[in-house]
């Protein structure tokens, strides 16, 4: 299982690494972004699986059975602890995908910052920093904007 997830990995990995060498930065690091995604996912589902093995082991008949070759004058207390033992692992698994669900969340986040970031990177007409063609848009948006103004204004005066 593991190999497999390494494997499949690595595979996305290449996919994603490769059209990103000829790209900006941030489309890099957007790439490099997924490919830490890819690899948290894959942790994230080799620790869902564990949970469910550690389910099935917590069960009152399967504790039984693993200590069914076990002799003891307090068995008893041989499934209580291998309960605790069980309930110990469990939570730490838990506590552990609790900590990779905050961490897939941000690198989320931080995909689409990139994301975004390489759009206007794309979008932006002047690559040099030069700002002449912001006011243009800008400026585009104010005049609209006076012109509803003007258009209200008129609406109420000629409702009096």
């Amino acid at each position: 299982m593991r190999k497999a997830a390494y494997t499949l990995t690595m595979f996305v990995f290449a996919l994603l690494v490769a059209p990103a060498m000829a790209q900006s930065g941030a489309q890099e690091s957007a790439a490099k972004l997924r490919a830490q995604l890819t690899d948290l996912q894959a942790q994230q589902a080799d620790l869902q699986s564990r949970l469910t093995q550690l389910d099935e082991e917590i069960k009152p008949e399967n504790i039984e059975r693993s200590l069914a070759g076990i002799g003891s004058t307090h068995p008893e207390d041989l499934r209580e602890a291998r309960r605790r033992q069980l309930e110990t692992q469990r939570k730490g698994i838990q506590s552990q995908l609790d900590t990779l669900a905050t961490t897939r969340a941000r690198l989320e986040a931080a995909i689409a910052a990139a994301d975004a970031q390489s759009y206007r990177e794309t979008v932006s007409p002047n690559p040099g920093g030069d700002i002449s063609s912001i006011p243009k848009s800008k400026n585009a948006v104010v005049k609209k904007s006076v012109r509803q103004k003007h258009r209200l204004k008129r609406r109420r005066l000629h409702k009096r």
